[in-house]
């Protein structure tokens, strides 16, 4: 069962970091199979905790590109270095971010994370142009 506050808190907190196109995108892709999840990465990642006081967007931001290089998890950290264009996480932010991840979670992740961050900044880069 949805709590809608938790709910629509988390919605609003995820468009202002992922943005709306990705949301929409995320949310026409759902599936029976996959509804609870979302509800619950909705509720739980963005209406309880990227909604919090305490950290700005910015600084969460950095923290959870941190930990995704940390772990491998490669399609979340290109997702996230793409959403720092809402977050106000620079270029320089992601790079000390990780030599941070090269010094506590390893050279190999790191190096994976600087690969798809090159990659999603010149994207960027591209497409202002």
């Amino acid at each position: 069962m949805a709590d809608a506050t938790l709910f629509d808190r988390g919605m609003s907190t995820r468009r202002a970091v992922l943005g709306d196109q990705h949301v929409d995108n995320a949310t026409a892709r759902k599936t029976a199979f996959d509804d609870d999840f979302q509800t619950f990465i909705t509720e739980g990642a963005w209406g309880s905790v990227w909604s919090r006081p305490g950290l700005s967007k910015r600084e969460r931001s950095m923290i959870t590109l941190a930990l995704l290089a940390g772990l491998g998890h490669e399609e979340e950290f290109a997702m996230h270095v793409r959403a720092t264009v809402n977050t106000g996480a620079t270029e320089s932010d992601i790079k000390e971010l990780l030599l941070h991840v090269a010094v506590y979670a390893g050279v190999p992740a790191a190096n994976s994370a600087f690969r798809i961050a090159k990659q999603e900044l010149a994207r960027r880069q591209e497409a202002a142009q």
